[in-house]
C-alpha cells in the first residue's frame, strides 16, 4: 500500500501532528524540506514539511488529524 499524506505546513505544526498520531501507536514518515534545502545550500520553501501514513492506517488517524485540525 502507499502513502497519503495528511499535512504540509511549518515544520513545528508538523512535529505537533507526527506527536499525536504517534501516540496512538500509528507509524508516520515526515519530508523535511527545509533541512533537505539546507543541506542542498538553497533557501526555505512555502510548505516545507509534509507528514504521511500509510493509507492502511487512515481510519485510525483521521480522528486525530481531524481533532489536530480544530486544535483540540
Amino acid at each position: 500500500m502507499g502513502l497519503k499524506k495528511i499535512f504540509s505546513g511549518s515544520e513545528i505544526l508538523a512535529m505537533a501532528l507526527q506527536t499525536r498520531i504517534e501516540a496512538a501507536g500509528i507509524g508516520v514518515v515526515v519530508k523535511n524540506n527545509i533541512q533537505a534545502a539546507r543541506t542542498s545550500g538553497f533557501g526555505q520553501s512555502g510548505q516545507a514539511v509534509e507528514v504521511f501514513v500509510e493509507e492502511y492506517n487512515m481510519a485510525k488517524a483521521e480522528p486525530i488529524i481531524e481533532a489536530f485540525k480544530m486544535g483540540e
